[in-house]
């Protein structure tokens, strides 16, 4: 089964919730994380999960990078690892 590594890049996250450096592993349950940025970043997550691709610049790739809809507060960046 596929997992995708959350890294936290940056954190001005308003609650407290997230932390620049934080790492999470998703396998099929949502992870510990503010509901506004699993929203944001759960097609992303279920495109890797499930051997899709995605544009990542001018390229295709196994990872994305995302920011919280709260300014951006909080940006993430999501890549496939293996076991």
């Amino acid at each position: 089964m596929q997992k995708v590594k959350l890294t936290i890049t940056r954190a001005k996250c308003r609650c407290g919730y997230h932390k620049t450096g934080d790492t999470l592993i998703v396998q099929d349950l949502c992870p510990p994380l503010c509901h506004e940025l699993w929203n944001t970043i759960y097609p992303s997550v279920y495109t890797l999960l499930n051997g899709g691709v995605l544009d990542y610049g001018n390229a295709k790739a196994k990872c994305f990078d995302a920011k919280c809809p709260d300014e951006g507060r909080v940006c993430v960046h999501g890549e496939i690892v293996s076991d």
